[in-house]
């Protein structure tokens, strides 16, 4: 019997690259358990009502709390791991540095990282954010074009060797999501 190291899934892509969605059926396929910083940041701190992003100044989700978020994560995916069990991190992987220590910390309990990177163009996600804006569940919020635009750019893609092994999900208006 091969001995399988538990894999700690890293989603990473642009605002509206549809992470969460992929990310929750990545869940049900790996048997895996799904962790999402936005979840978590609505349950925690707005509640129902979550504010809707009218400003940037309301992007700012206070880094302590996020960081609370994560770490509570973290102290529920390491038991979760010990036991060979898979987790998934749908969190603000929006730069290499947060990337870099994610995966560092995923190699200091044992576990194997895999980056999943949903390239998805421009145009398809600013429709995604229009169509969420417009069907808002509980816990979601809306975004206004100057959050949208705010994000591109504080958006770094992977680079070629963060992609070495990655699962690259890319998606066209027509055609759908393909896997390369």
């Amino acid at each position: 019997m091969e001995w399988q190291v538990a894999i700690v899934h890293l989603i990473c892509g642009a605002t509206a690259a549809g992470k969460t969605t992929y990310a929750a059926a990545l869940a049900t396929r790996a048997h895996a358990v799904h962790f999402s910083l936005e979840e978590w940041m609505s349950r925690l701190f707005w509640g129902p009502d979550a504010p809707s992003m009218r400003t940037l100044a309301s992007l700012a989700w206070p880094p302590e709390q996020i960081a609370r978020c994560e770490a509570q994560m973290w102290a529920i995916a390491d038991q979760i791991l010990a036991i060979d069990v898979g987790v998934i991190f749908d969190v603000d992987l929006s730069t290499r540095e947060h990337r870099d220590d994610l995966r560092d910390r995923a190699l200091q309990v044992g576990a194997e990282a895999k980056l999943h990177y949903l390239d998805v163009d421009r145009e398809t996600r600013k429709a995604r954010v229009l169509r969420r804006n417009e069907t808002r569940t509980p816990f979601a919020f809306a975004m206004t074009d100057e959050t949208f635009d705010f994000l591109e750019g504080e958006f770094q893609p992977p680079s070629d060797d963060e992609l070495y092994d990655a699962m690259i999900v890319c998606e066209s208006p027509p055609g759908g999501p393909t896997v390369a």
